[in-house]
């Protein structure tokens, strides 16, 4: 049996009435027009999941992206690894917060300890590295954790150019010695190197609670 859930996208005013007070006839119909209900099925919902994973996790890569080029641009790539060291995680915390869920990355080749994968993302990071290793598409997923309540979204993130290779490229090749030098000093547990373009870099993971995507489908 498929399950249904039910959006109602308008909240009613509680309106402070004396005993003898009524609300008026215009107050009510206008509210009472905007009280739509409308019927969600499970596809349905995984559907807005999907899209909604998708759109946090492209604005959270340009982001990261943007400041990042910036961060050469003025200070170089020895300097981006440690504008990367201190800015990363609160730009996705800034992406999270904007939208009320948990956005991060998670990878096998982490190089922060903190983009190491969760016990409930491993599985899932292990299918998308079966596909790379078996030139097999990685489409992005929806799972359900918490008895439905979280909704998690992971897709794929890959290496999309050379400007990646200066600091996760090979040693003594893309990446400069001045550059490894700071990897190394500011990620001793680096496992970030010798990757090429096309690459699996790890994947997004977005935790999204359930009513949040219901409230989204409603507005």
């Amino acid at each position: 049996m498929r399950k249904i859930f039910y959006i109602i996208p308008a909240i009613f005013a509680i309106l402070s009435c004396g005993s003898n007070e009524r609300v008026s006839k215009e107050v009510f119909d206008e509210v009472n027009k905007s009280m739509k209900v409308t019927k969600v099925n499970e596809a349905e919902l995984i559907q807005a999941a999907l899209k909604w994973g998708d759109e946090i996790s492209q604005e959270a890569q340009e982001a990261l992206i943007g400041t990042l080029q910036e961060a050469i641009a003025e200070k170089g790539v020895t300097g981006a690894i440690e504008f990367c060291n201190v800015q990363a995680l609160p730009i996705l915390q800034e992406v999270s917060d904007k939208y009320d869920v948990q956005v991060r990355r998670a990878s096998f080749d982490y190089r922060n300890p903190e983009d190491a994968p969760k016990d409930f993302e491993a599985g899932i990071l292990d299918t998308y590295v079966y596909n790379m290793e078996n030139g097999l598409e990685s489409e992005p997923n929806v799972q359900k954790f918490d008895n439905g309540d979280i909704l998690l979204f992971t897709k794929a993130i890959k290496i999309p150019s050379g400007l990646c290779l200066n600091c996760h490229g090979e040693p003594g090749k893309e990446i400069a010695q001045e550059t490894l030098k700071k990897i190394d000093e500011l990620y001793p547990e680096d496992k970030a190197k010798g990757h090429k373009i096309g690459d699996l870099r790890g994947m997004w993971s977005i935790r999204m609670p359930k009513k949040e995507v219901v409230k989204r489908m409603g507005s």
